[in-house]
């Protein structure tokens, strides 16, 4: 498991949907520790344009043209990170980073 990856889980915790996409976005330091979960942000299809979201489609394993949400971070068993549909490539990390300091606030 490492940071940039998308992963399908199944039944997320506080979700109506019967599953939904996540993309792994914690420090990979914190990933390989013996913490049981992770910093995620979900993969939704509704795209609002937002400096805070970045956009993935079937070139990253999805179904449909989607966008991560890097304004609502959420904590994931890694247990529950077990359905892999894969990695995105370095231009959509460096957006994905880009997105989480605006997310976030960080200069």
């Amino acid at each position: 498991m490492k940071r940039g990856d998308l992963y399908r889980v199944r039944r997320p915790t506080g979700d109506p949907k019967r599953s939904r996409v996540f993309v792994v976005v914690g420090r990979q330091t914190v990933i390989d520790s013996r913490l049981s979960t992770v910093v995620c942000a979900p993969v939704l299809s509704q795209r609002g344009g937002l400096s805070t979201e970045v956009d993935v489609g079937p070139a990253q394993g999805l179904k449909h043209e989607s966008s991560i949400h890097c304004d609502v971070l959420v904590s994931v068993s890694k247990s529950a990170l077990s359905d892999y549909l894969g990695t995105l490539p370095p231009a959509l990390l460096r957006q994905l980073d880009q997105a989480l300091r605006i997310a976030l606030a960080v200069e």
